[in-house]
């Protein structure tokens, strides 16, 4: 499984109904609400066989009320 972290930006207003959406769809390991430029950081585990790109686009780039991402990806933990 590959970890990957993606921070969402959201349109005003929208943040909880986007965190509930993510939550309904079962695709995270953690979310939390941020301070800064984005509204919340989203930990997943994308399996080994599956494209990042794609997996983020179809699960995440149709949630109502996202604006835009930010995805870091992971190589290796110390």
């Amino acid at each position: 499984m590959q970890c990957v972290f993606v921070q969402i930006r959201c349109r005003p207003g929208t943040t909880y109904a986007v965190a509930d959406e993510i939550a309904l769809r079962e695709i995270h390991s953690e979310l939390y609400s941020t301070s800064g430029a984005y509204e919340l950081l989203l930990k997943l585990y994308i399996p080994e066989d599956r494209d990042i790109g794609k997996f983020i686009n179809d699960e995440l780039q149709g949630i109502d009320g996202i604006e835009r991402t930010l995805t870091t990806l992971t190589f290796r933990a110390f």
